[in-house]
């Protein structure tokens, strides 16, 4: 399994997964400490992505204003921001 060691205190993370099992398998979230999180993700502690472990990052994206970063991850689950993700990522 991989590890991932992602440490820039203030920072908050909107991050983009990919399944192992199922490359066209993805999830977009926000967190505060990434590390933590990819590994909550690949131990099916995730109700959401524990049926398509393991999960890969594909992208992290650190902000400083937090509430940007849930506004950026709330985009990013949209249509557009789906396509912004499929052209760009």
């Amino acid at each position: 399994m991989i590890y991932y060691h992602f440490a820039m205190p203030g920072f908050s993370y909107v991050y983009i997964l990919e399944s192992g099992k199922c490359s066209d398998r993805h999830y977009v979230g926000v967190t505060d400490d990434l590390t933590s999180r990819i590994r909550c993700h690949n131990s099916g502690q995730v109700r959401h992505t524990s049926k398509h472990v393991p999960w890969t990052v594909k992208a992290a994206i650190a902000l400083r204003d937090r509430d940007r970063a849930i506004a950026f991850e709330r985009y990013l689950k949209t249509h557009a921001g789906r396509r912004f993700v499929k052209a760009h990522l």
